[in-house]
């Protein structure tokens, strides 16, 4: 299920390729001592479902107040902050880790 928001913030990411998207923000939280945002697409984007987001950890902000997010290259680090995000937008009702125990014991 799908929660209704607004987005306030927008980020224009530009991939490898040099090709700029244009990002809304769903989340910004704190986690582990990192500062984390959960984006997505602005615009219809085929490859996202309903849903999907990215997570990106904020490395630097500039004199600018521009931000500077960066990839979460550790596996386990990702795996950690994408189950917190999980979280905090459904509550839980959504478990995409197979490999996690999800009984209450």
């Amino acid at each position: 299920m799908a929660l209704d928001f607004e987005p306030e913030e927008y980020y224009t990411l530009v991939d490898d390729d040099g090709v700029e998207t244009e990002f809304a923000l769903r989340l910004r939280a704190e986690f582990e001592g990192h500062e984390y945002f959960a984006l997505v697409p602005a615009e219809p984007n085929p490859d996202f479902e309903e849903g999907d987001f990215i997570i990106l950890r904020l490395e630097s902000v500039s004199d600018s107040n521009e931000a500077t997010l960066v990839n979460i290259e550790d596996d386990d680090e990702f795996d950690r902050v994408a189950d917190f995000f999980e979280d905090l937008l459904y509550g839980g009702e959504i478990n995409y880790d197979e490999s996690s125990d999800t009984s209450d014991t």
